[in-house]
């Protein structure tokens, strides 16, 4: 089984366990209309998503500032439950973070790839596309590297 935690980016049902902090929870809230609330509190009811609320909530507020508190909460979630297996962030500097703290982490493009390695989707490209026509920022180089390895 692969138990991750998300920050709000890159929340999808692929994963046997997705877990988000309350931090994240608010953020999918804040800005959103009534139907992604609707479906974000089905999702908790249902139990595809699991709110967590972390124990060292003290070193996110310390450490606010340097990175948004979702991505604080994500990466101290991560450490706290040795079951989580990749925090999943999008964010250069909140991966920067939680690397240098020993998390593994993921990116969208990350999670497309190992959609496309379990089989659940056929290609990546078409979700990169997508992304991108959507304002998601990737490289060139990412964006190629990305093909690259889903073709190896």
């Amino acid at each position: 089984m692969i138990k991750v935690i998300c920050n709000a980016g890159p929340i999808i049902g692929l994963f046997d366990e997705v877990v988000i902090p309350k931090a994240v929870l608010q953020e999918l809230y804040a800005g959103n209309r009534d139907t992604e609330s609707t479906l974000i509190k089905e999702a908790i009811e249902n139990g595809y998503i699991k709110v967590i609320e972390i124990r060292s909530s003290d070193m996110a507020c310390l450490l606010y500032g340097k990175l948004h508190l979702g991505e604080l909460e994500t990466i101290i979630g991560a450490k706290e439950d040795t079951d989580i297996r990749f925090a999943i962030i999008d964010e250069k500097a909140a991966r920067t973070f939680a690397s240098a703290t020993f998390v593994d982490t993921l990116g969208i493009l990350g999670v497309l790839s190992y959609a496309k390695s379990k089989g659940k989707i056929e290609a990546v490209r078409p979700y990169m596309d997508m992304l991108i026509q959507n304002n998601y920022r990737v490289s060139d180089i990412l964006y190629n590297q990305v093909l690259k390895n889903e073709q190896e």
